[in-house]
């Protein structure tokens, strides 16, 4: 299953990914929430003490590819990473990062949300 979890992460735009298999219940992880629109769970390869990726069930590819009709999507995936870092007990403080493209450090092509906690954050990011 490595081998298969490393190539879904290096997906290209409009292929199969890592995130669309655990949608599918392909691949198991530790679901911390889920819903009709989305699911949460941690990064495998955390960046901070607390990583938390909040995933849409609909497969945008990048946020530069988002439409107008995904808006009401989008928002609810920033009140579930609200409520994942509330549950994670990160009353702190916490951030927020959506990559986009390969200059803005996106690896896997299914648009996502990084909830990242448990430390202090530096700025400026990268």
């Amino acid at each position: 299953m490595a081998d298969e979890t490393k190539k879904a992460q290096v997906a290209q735009p409009g292929g199969d990914t890592i995130f669309g298999k655990i949608i599918r219940k392909e691949i198991p992880v530790q679901l911390l929430y889920e819903d009709d629109q989305c699911v949460a769970f941690p990064d495998i390869s955390p960046q901070a003490p607390t990583h938390i990726l909040v995933v849409p069930k609909k497969p945008i590819v990048r946020l530069s590819e988002a439409e107008e009709c995904d808006a009401a999507l989008l928002g609810h995936l920033m009140i579930v990473a609200k409520k994942c870092a509330q549950d994670a007990g990160l009353a702190k403080g916490y951030r927020i990062v959506i990559n986009d493209g390969p200059d803005g450090g996106q690896s896997v092509y299914h648009i996502h949300i990084h909830v990242l906690g448990g430390r202090s954050m530096e700025w400026p990011p990268g």
